[in-house]
């Protein structure tokens, strides 16, 4: 049998430009081994590629890119951030393609970033990483972003970075230093990506562009497990909302199998999404890319959808 054709959606690299902005600690992906293998854009990275038989990565800088600056840094930054990132694809447009990075402290000038990045660079769409200096991008001041998405025809992939401070005080601190991850991939990103997940489900934001396509990464941040619930709960009396929870996460949301490896999570997410919904992903250099590929190529499914998982969801979605 063909080796089948494998894509990773969710790999990230980081620019050192743009990395200077943050304080130490305030990126910990760009420091130590970590560190080193973001920042590498050829070397390590398709070496690895290569050992791995992904066939191309589309990449995303590393939370949370140019969303935690002020406008006036974040919008040039963005733009040359994003001009760099292409000469890479440029330089290997078999290998690699790309989110932009967006300054969301600016959101019209966020969505004109994306055009220009869209129909100037051949970027596949863009990558939101948490909290927008403090706000949830739900908030309609955002909406331009998805608005001029939704006309480009191209997916907006939400992604985790730290939670707020206050949410760190209040409900993680007595547990930060013996188990640091609580913050991050061990149980903060989830509760952060899931919750801004649900509040752009009940914003409206896709009643008001039901063509809008949104992504969310490791295997939908546990929401494909809970859908059920939510959607009958957000149906009680007293909610105000036309369409149903699972019409809008169906219709208008993507997952990704990014750091999620587990086969009861994938076929739960098949079993409630269809396999037309979930594209393979690694999160690279966080985890290893034979680690995703040996799972991803021996999971209990037929042929037709994983191939769909691997690749073939990922060509459609971001015309590839």
């Amino acid at each position: 049998m063909a080796k089948p054709t494998i894509i990773a959606i969710e790999e990230h690299y980081a620019d050192p430009e743009l990395t200077k902005h943050f304080p130490p600690g305030a990126q910990p992906g760009v420091l130590g081994p970590i560190g080193q293998r973001i920042q590498d854009l050829t070397g390590v990275r398709l070496k690895e590629m290569d050992e791995a038989g992904i066939d191309m990565q589309v990449l995303s800088h590393g939370a949370p890119a140019t969303q935690r600056l002020d406008a006036g840094i974040a919008v040039d930054l963005a733009r040359a951030v994003n001009d760099r990132l292409h000469e890479t694809c440029k330089a290997h447009p078999a290998r690699f393609a790309a989110f932009a990075a967006l300054p969301t402290a600016d959101p019209k000038a966020s969505a004109d970033e994306l055009e220009r990045a869209v129909t100037k660079l051949g970027f596949k769409g863009a990558m939101i990483h948490g909290l927008a200096q403090g706000r949830f991008v739900d908030e309609k001041d955002f909406w331009p972003i998805f608005e001029r998405a939704e006309a480009l025809d191209v997916p907006i992939y939400i992604h985790p970075a730290a939670p707020d401070a206050t949410v760190v005080d209040r409900y993680y601190k007595e547990y930060v230093k013996a188990f640091p991850a609580i913050l991050n991939a061990g149980w903060g990103f989830t509760v952060e990506t899931a919750t801004q997940t649900v509040r752009l489900v009940l914003s409206g934001v896709c009643e008001k562009y039901p063509k809008l396509k949104i992504i969310v990464g490791h295997l939908g941040e546990g929401i494909p497990f809970l859908l059920w619930r939510i959607d009958q709960a957000m149906a009680r009396p007293g909610n105000v909302d036309a369409a149903s929870f699972r019409e809008i996460f169906c219709r208008n949301f993507w997952i990704t199998t990014s750091g999620n490896f587990s086969d009861p999570a994938l076929l739960c997410s098949v079993q409630e999404l269809g396999a037309d919904r979930i594209m393979f992903a690694v999160d690279w250099p966080f985890v290893d890319n034979k680690l995703a590929v040996d799972w991803a190529t021996r999971v209990p499914l037929c042929q037709e959808d994983r191939e769909k998982i691997l690749s073939g969801n990922a060509k459609r979605l971001l015309k590839m």
